[in-house]
């Protein structure tokens, strides 16, 4: 299976697993299973980070890395058709790092994994974080 990880998902992963549903927590560490960590997420995290939104144990041009390393995850960049696809999309969501990987999922058809229940009002298949 190949999936995509919402940031707060990726987060809790490393930081806090209990927070996953066991589903969750089954997926992420098969390791048969491809899961793609999004640039989105970066820039989320980074942003966030630069806010004092986001404590982290050292910078993200640190953190980030080493981690989607130690953990085995793919890496998924931004396309132009990734950005181009929130244009057509509802306005459930207001975040514009959360819109920008519902298109993702949806460009890449690939499910997503996230706690966040307004992704189900997309047409993507969401696996419950």
């Amino acid at each position: 299976m190949t999936l995509l990880i919402d940031t707060h998902c990726w987060l809790w992963w490393l930081t806090e697993p209990e927070r996953l549903s066991d589903t969750a927590v089954a997926i992420l560490k098969n390791t048969d299973n491809t899961i793609l960590f999004s640039a989105v997420s970066s820039w989320e995290i980074a942003i966030k980070y630069s806010l004092n939104k986001l404590p982290l144990p050292e910078p993200p041009d640190r953190f980030v890395p080493s981690r989607i390393e130690r953990e085995g995850f793919a890496t998924l960049p931004i396309h132009h058709a990734h950005a181009l696809k929130t244009a057509s999309l509802p306005h459930h969501h207001k975040d514009p790092f959360d819109r920008l990987l519902i298109a993702q999922s949806m460009v890449e058809a690939v499910p997503i994994m996230t706690a966040d229940p307004t992704f189900d009002l997309y047409d993507v298949d969401v696996i419950v974080g």
